[in-house]
């Protein structure tokens, strides 16, 4: 054998023990288990997980709650320390499986839901059914889906915090004892479907009496007067103040008449100039309410889509060329507060793109409203230098301007305050004084960040002694307007401000009693119906305990103190439910059978046995339906008005899905194909008696239009005179 031969064959040698080898070392890969299974809640912030994790780590998701009490019966055992009964909820037996499956083949099991009480109960849950399968099962959390977040998240689990689970599951069952007590009580004296809840039905109350403040309300006359002025061909309006010195109201038409006599020069003359420095200090970073509140007010969100866009905005969007991103922090906090992290981020980025006089020497600090839950930072960008018109692209247009608004007011929450100098000028005519003020910036702060909605007023330079033209008079009777309605934004700084609810709990409520049919939308002004007022004169003839803001306000208390392991949660159940058990009985005997006190008589003939047609109101509103049920079963939809384009009647409809919202259509379809998104009114056209239908006019209100071709009528409305018109 030469020796070429030899080192073939030494060679191949090698080579196969190599092969061997790595052969061995996939074998023993292959059965090794992953180290770590992470669960989240939604599918989507797994994908997010997953770009900032190594092979290393299995990420699933639970989906939501995975275990909770039974739909069909009330569940908790009242006589045994309110023990809860918890079941696997239909249709999640699959997901729950599939995790247990991977939960036996890891290493261990790291439970990342949501960083509040309801993730910390989901996360009970699940180590309570899967520590059969893994004994090595611990909690992380992250208050925002960034990389740096996660693994710093990853390198310290902790226990599940009990405390946190015992206030989550003293919410449920009392949300409970409530809901499945009452709502069949109503069932059997009203009508099937309704319901009653701890929230909701202080927010029917709120909204009811509003109402009936409305009502009753009786307008005041007052009287305007302004003086359209002119010095120095500078034109300005000056507005009544005063009359011998003293602050007057105008209130009669007598009372112009004596101020206007004294007004015949047409010249008033400049007796006081006086000129001040205002502050005006930023506000802290958006809490939960006040986002649902900016973003109806500024945006027209509902509270349930700011809460269902700011979701997106947390659990990751799909970034050009950086992929899932992460780009809010956890939307569900009442603290103001952020991390030094973040702060230095912030303050990093003022002073690159602003001057230097922009950037506060020290941060500014935000105290929390009382009772705030100190748990979570306010709602952020995750990263400051992901700004608006950067991500722009890549965002949907709701979600860009939600981010907008976030990304502005986190930035201003730490610049320098708005400085303008306020000019305040008196002009006078005998013994009648106008005002009129100006104000210019001199410095703007903050208000650099929203300068599209700065409007400065300026005056003309002035003079003590200055004689100034008037060119005219203008008066005007008026009369006070009742309070307004209350809208998404109003309801939940109301809710806010009483101390009912939780951030979480705010949309979930105004959605509530919308589907349950107590409120309806019109505008954005939240109306309430017959039924919704007939079921809050119920609650507060019966319950009047449960509907007081007090006493709600009161048990978030006391979730808050159990959560604090300051309270007892079964002793809190136990000394609610024998008062309630009482007010029940006591309400079970009181309350009327009121079953079909909200049919109402109509004049319109069954099509298929000739009885007439009754009006009843089902789980989505009005419907028409034979009145010789059950011998004749005929239902079909409510009639809200003739049809522009024949002689058929305009319905509501819906898809067989049920997706993509309600429309509007004809009966004669599919002869008539006639159908809109557009919301018909309950008023007919004044010149050809056909349906109106109102559509949205962007940045001014509403718009009721006629949709007859051969007839041309519309009126334009502004937000608050919709109401009036539907």
């Amino acid at each position: 054998m030469t020796k070429f031969d030899v080192t073939l064959f030494w060679l191949f040698i090698h080579y196969k023990e190599e092969t061997f080898i790595k052969t061995l070392t996939k074998r023993k890969n292959m059965n090794k288990k992953p180290s770590t299974l992470i669960i989240v809640e939604s599918p989507s912030k797994a994908k997010t997980l997953n770009k900032y994790l190594g092979k290393d780590y299995v990420i699933s998701s639970s989906v939501g709650h995975i275990i909770d009490l039974p739909k069909s019966r009330l569940g908790v055992d009242t006589e045994h320390d309110f023990k809860p009964e918890y079941i696997t909820i239909r249709g999640k037996a699959k997901i729950l499986n599939e995790l247990k499956k991977l939960a036996s083949s890891s290493e261990s099991v790291l439970l990342a839901t949501d960083p509040d009480r309801e993730g910390e109960a989901i996360s009970w849950h699940l180590k309570t059914a899967l520590s059969s399968k893994n004994d090595n099962i611990k909690r992380i959390e992250f208050n925002e889906i960034t990389e740096s977040a996660v693994k710093q998240a990853v390198s310290n689990p902790r226990e599940i915090n009990l405390d946190m689970v015992n206030a989550q599951q003293a919410r449920r069952i009392l949300d409970r004892i409530v809901g499945y007590n009452i709502s069949p009580l109503l069932w059997k004296k009203v009508k099937r479907g309704l319901s009653a809840g701890r929230v909701q039905s202080v927010a029917l109350k709120a909204i009811c009496d509003r109402e009936e403040e409305i009502k009753g309300f009786i307008p005041e006359e007052y009287w305007t007067l302004d003086a359209n002025c002119k010095f120095k061909s500078k034109k300005f309006t000056a507005s009544f103040h005063s009359l011998g010195g003293e602050k007057t109201e105008i209130n009669s038409a007598e009372k112009m008449n004596e101020i206007m006599s004294k007004l015949e020069a047409k010249e008033l003359i400049v007796s006081d100039i006086t000129k001040k420095e205002r502050k005006r200090n930023p506000q802290a970073p958006y809490i939960t309410s006040k986002l649902q509140q900016d973003a109806a007010n500024k945006l027209g969100f509902t509270s349930q889509k700011t809460m269902m866009v700011a979701q997106q905005l947390y659990q990751g969007v799909e970034i050009s060329g950086e992929g899932l991103v992460g780009l809010i922090t956890y939307m569900r906090t009442d603290s103001t507060r952020i991390s030094d992290i973040a702060l230095n981020s912030l303050r990093e980025y003022i002073s690159s793109n602003f001057d230097a006089d922009y950037l506060p020497k020290t941060a500014n600090v935000y105290k929390n409203k009382k009772g705030a839950q100190d748990a979570h930072e306010a709602i952020r960008p995750s990263n400051v230098f992901q700004t608006p018109s950067r991500l722009k692209s890549d965002l949907s247009r709701d979600q860009y301007r939600l981010y907008e608004l976030i990304w502005k007011r986190f930035v201003s929450s730490q610049m320098m305050p708005e400085v303008s100098e306020i000019t305040s000028i008196q002009l006078d005519c005998n013994d009648v004084s106008f005002r009129a003020t100006g104000s210019k910036t001199i410095f703007p702060g903050f208000a650099k960040i929203y300068k599209e909605e700065k409007h400065e007023k300026s005056l003309p330079a002035f003079n003590v002694g200055d004689k100034v033209e008037v060119v005219d008079f203008i008066t005007e009777q008026k009369f006070t307007s009742p309070p307004p309605r209350f809208n998404d934004a109003s309801l939940v700084k109301f809710l806010e401000e009483s101390g009912v609810g939780r951030p979480s709990t705010y949309a979930p409520t105004i959605n509530t009693i919308i589907t349950r049919f107590y409120v309806s939308r019109t505008g954005r002004q939240i109306v309430p119906t017959i039924l919704g007022q007939l079921v809050n004169n119920i609650m507060v003839n019966n319950f009047s305990e449960l509907v007081s803001v007090d006493f709600t306000a009161g048990m978030e208390e006391k979730l808050d103190l159990i959560e604090e392991a300051k309270a007892d949660w079964i002793k809190m159940l136990d000394e609610f439910y024998s008062p309630f058990q009482q007010t029940l009985n006591t309400a079970e005997h009181n309350i009327e059978e009121m079953k079909g006190i909200l049919d109402e008589d109509t004049d319109i003939d069954c099509d298929k046995c000739g009885s007439m047609m009754k009006k009843k109101l089902g789980r989505f509103g009005y419907f028409l339906a034979c009145s010789g049920f059950p011998n004749c079963r005929n239902a079909k939809s409510l009639p809200l008005g003739k049809c522009p384009h024949c002689d058929g009647d305009i319905v509501k409809r819906s898809s067989k899905t049920g997706r993509g919202g309600a429309f509007y259509s004809c009966t004669n379809y599919p002869d008539c194909e006639f159908i809109t998104r557009e919301v018909p009114v309950e008023h007919s056209c004044p010149k050809c008696e056909k349906i109106l239908f109102s559509s949205k006019i962007k940045g001014r209100g509403y718009e009721l239009a006629c949709k007859n071709e051969s007839c041309d009528y519309r009126v334009e409305l502004l937000d608050e005179e919709t109401s009036a018109n539907q």
